[in-house]
């Protein structure tokens, strides 16, 4: 299966916000495909497409930054939403492994405290 035909759905919208063409956008996708493959080894899971999609944003915002100095509306800047949600993945997962260790804890001094008794 070909990774470009999986192109995110959100593309159009990121294209639109750094204004630049749907057919751009997808040709920098492949590109931050291509260039996530030779960095992870694989074509899969979620390192390499984390690394894709973080790829591609700053691909598009280098690309963006070679606009002409007359245009009159400043491309966004788009990695920050990628490292926001990253950011609050990982403290999701943080609270359920501090979660899962209070309770494992609780449990090992009940049964040390069982057996003191």
């Amino acid at each position: 299966m070909n990774n470009s035909m999986n192109a995110p759905k959100i593309l159009p919208w990121i294209a639109r916000k750094a204004g630049i063409s749907d057919e751009l956008a997808l040709k920098l996708w492949r590109r931050a495909l291509s260039e996530s493959e030779y960095l992870t080894g694989t074509a899969e899971g979620s390192q390499y497409w984390g690394l894709t999609v973080e790829r591609f944003l700053a691909i598009v915002e280098d690309e963006v930054g070679h606009t002409p100095e007359y245009s009159l509306n400043p491309a966004p800047r788009l990695s920050w939403m990628w490292h926001h949600q990253s950011r609050m993945s990982l403290l999701s997962l943080m609270a359920a492994q501090n979660t899962y260790r209070y309770w494992q804890n609780t449990w090992e001094n009940m049964a040390a405290e069982k057996k003191a008794a």
